[in-house]
């Protein structure tokens, strides 16, 4: 695991050496273990390493035989033992025993190709020296980050936005037309960045930059293809491929651990896995920790558990420095508890198995699962929902109107929010005139309900989990926290021949008998205690809604709520009525009101304290 930077420019080699030295330095964090740069005439590239396979061959970047093709990756390939076989068998030489040089080779063989040959997680950077091409490229579902900047005159590409600071050519400036999208979803899901200019490169997507020209292409897509088969026939095949999954995951020349919560995700991992320690971290409060859960279930397969409880203080206090590893602000509150996680894990092991995806695989969250009124409701056929919900919508509350509302929508228009932040009337009401947009949210989405138009509804909701939440959101938090902390995080559940199969299960095998994530559960419960099998999903939960009814950190977020910057921004009056509304009681404006100070603390670290 590692991260990486490069840029193509005018500048005098030297000056390149200078220039990539400092980038890199930016991202130290992502590989403290060791350093590699490549310069010339026309492009410069640095890595930074965190040693897990070949400790002592496989520094980066690497080449081909000739050297004519240079190599820096971040990420694991999980079939690159198969795949460096097959490269010998054609007369490929290897050097070292990484994973890295199946990529160099594999180039070689079969050019763009390649990428879709790979299994795993990745971000991988390639210069062809004799083409005199920058080739950039990111796995099917997003799990590894890929930047780039491209002004005409300078092109970036890197693991993290923040090394671009360092490059002389790099004019940061904010792009406006993102802030109203991020208050509408708490995350940025454009493929723009909040910096102008810099771009996310997609999941499955590579790229090309030769002579100031800049191409982008997709190798891989995410579809569905479902296939009628017997449950027995599919629970089977499960097992079998997850199994095979978190084996392919535990490859690594030091230990790997585990993160584990009291759910079925993780404890799954746990039992398949069976690593030798486990993490955890929680909060003061019920129903704010999983570390009893958690312990448990440790001591059920004889691991040994570590945990931390997190105080309001330490959570405040970290603000910045999440936002900063972030790149981009983010309202996901479980951000947070997860850099604690990844920092306490640091003190033990340098890999740790992660849940993350079994959601997005096999039908988790509990919006999949409509029942009872709301499953009969949707019956009605849709004009006429749509016309009762327009005769509701201007009388006064009533019991059922909200109902009424929220099922006289298209699923693209009432599945699209799923961390309930700002509609997008009301972000417009907040916003200063610079920042207003007449741009919605759902022209983010409807591309991709588009592109299963006539699908079930689970199969719907979870495509656009599964490539619109999970890489910009989930994914995204679940890389920087723990690489902030010098920590691999590995998610065996989101894995090529793991989608593989998920793809052609049926969705009444997904969810079933008024439960989610059915079949998964039923391959779990065989392996965990039925307790764990069976629990709900709480996740990270954050009790920051309750703090801020306490003065102390209600005095801290309204001197942010009043500062110059949040002028620049913001109808200040409109937002500390919010606050003040809040910490009253009034109401509950907690998630609003913590996606608007996410943003400020993000904005101030970047632009006013000049990182």
């Amino acid at each position: 695991m590692c991260g990486f930077c490069g840029f193509a420019d005018k500048l005098a080699e030297q000056e390149k050496k200078r220039i990539i030295k400092g980038m890199a330095d930016r991202i130290v964090h992502r590989g403290p273990d060791s350093e590699g740069y490549y310069t010339d005439d026309r492009v410069a590239m640095g890595f930074r390493r965190l040693s897990i396979i070949d400790l002592k061959g496989g520094d980066q970047p690497l080449y081909n035989e000739d050297k004519s093709v240079v190599v820096m990756f971040n990420g694991e390939i999980y079939n690159f033992m198969e795949l460096r076989e097959e490269l010998k068998a054609e007369g490929h030489i290897f050097a070292t025993n990484s994973d890295t040089e199946v990529i160099v080779h594999g180039y070689e063989q079969y050019g763009t190709d390649v990428f879709n040959r790979l299994r795993g997680m990745f971000a991988i950077l390639i210069y062809d020296i004799n083409k005199g091409e920058l080739i950039g490229a990111r796995d099917f579902f997003g799990i590894k980050p890929f930047y780039y900047y491209n002004d005409g005159a300078t092109f970036m590409a890197g693991s993290e936005i923040k090394s671009f600071l360092s490059h002389p050519g790099f004019k940061k400036a904010l792009d406006r037309e993102v802030l109203k999208m991020y208050l509408c979803y708490g995350t940025n899901h454009m493929e723009k960045t909040f910096f102008e200019n810099t771009k996310k490169l997609m999941p499955g997507h590579f790229l090309v930059y030769k002579n100031g020209e800049l191409t982008v292409e997709q190798y891989s897509k995410l579809t569905y293809d479902k296939q009628e088969n017997s449950y027995e026939y599919y629970e089977k095949l499960v097992k079998e491929t997850l199994e095979s999954s978190v084996e392919y995951h535990k490859i690594s020349d030091v230990e790997v651990g585990s993160y584990l919560s009291g759910g079925v995700d993780s404890s799954y991992v746990v039992s398949v896995a069976k690593p030798n320690k486990t993490f955890t971290v929680g909060f003061e409060g019920k129903g704010f920790s999983e570390i009893e859960y958690a312990k448990g279930l440790s001591d059920h397969f004889g691991v040994e558990h570590f945990s931390k409880t997190i105080s309001g203080d330490e959570f405040f206090d970290i603000l910045p420095t999440v936002q900063y590893h972030l790149d981009e602000p983010s309202a996901n509150v479980s951000a947070v508890p997860l850099y604690f996680l990844s920092r306490l894990a640091r003190t033990k092991v340098k890999v740790v198995l992660s849940g993350e995806g079994a959601d997005e695989m096999f039908g988790g969250y509990n919006e999949y699962n409509v029942q009872g009124a709301a499953k009969r409701y949707l019956k009605i056929p849709l004009f006429l929902r749509k016309g009762l919900a327009a005769v509701c919508r201007p009388l006064p509350y009533f019991k059922g109107k909200h109902f009424i509302e929220k099922y006289g929508k298209e699923l693209s228009r009432r599945y699209y929010n799923k961390t309930e932040m700002f509609l997008p009337d009301e972000v417009n009401g907040i916003l200063k005139h610079g920042y207003k947009s007449d741009k919605s949210p759902f022209d983010l989405c409807t591309p991709y309900y588009n592109e299963v138009k006539g699908k079930d509804d689970v199969l719907r909701k979870m495509y656009i989990d599964l490539n619109f939440w999970l890489p910009h959101d989930i994914l995204l938090k679940a890389d920087k926290m723990s690489m902030a902390n010098s920590v691999e995080l590995r998610v065996p559940f989101l894995d090529k021949e793991v989608f593989s199969l998920a793809r052609k299960i049926p969705s009444k095998y997904l969810v079933c008998d008024n439960q989610t994530k059915y079949i998964f559960r039923r391959v779990a419960e065989k392996c965990i205690p039925e307790e764990w099998a069976k629990r709900r999903k709480l996740g990270f939960p954050v009790p920051f809604g309750n703090w801020i009814k306490e003065d102390k950190y209600y005095k801290e977020v309204k001197e942010t709520f009043t500062s110059d910057y949040a002028a620049e921004f913001f109808d200040t009056v409109k937002i500390n009525r919010m606050l003040d509304d809040h910490h009253s009681g009034a109401a509950k404006n907690g998630k609003k009101i913590y996606v608007i100070f996410s943003f400020l603390i993000w904005y101030k670290k970047f632009f006013i304290d000049e990182v």
